[in-house]
């Protein structure tokens, strides 16, 4: 799970515009926000630096919460 489109929608960024300041199409965008589709590690970073840019200050954890048991197991 992921916040994207909860972070973006939040600062009122359209997806349009984040998916234009990542260079990639808007529906690769919506395939993440949508959970269709997996970001590798880059496309996160990138997704939180974008955010960053269009005043959207966030974390990777922010935007990509870590699952529980995934946490539980890195204790």
């Amino acid at each position: 799970m992921n916040r994207i489109s909860q972070l973006r929608r939040g600062a009122k960024i359209a997806q349009l515009a984040l998916a234009t300041e990542l260079g990639w199409s808007q529906g690769r965008l919506s395939n993440y926000e949508a959970g269709r589709r997996e970001p590798g590690l880059a496309e996160c970073r990138a997704i939180v630096r974008a955010l960053g840019a269009l005043g959207a200050p966030c974390t990777l954890d922010e935007v990509f919460p870590p699952e529980p048991e995934k946490a539980l197991a890195a204790a």
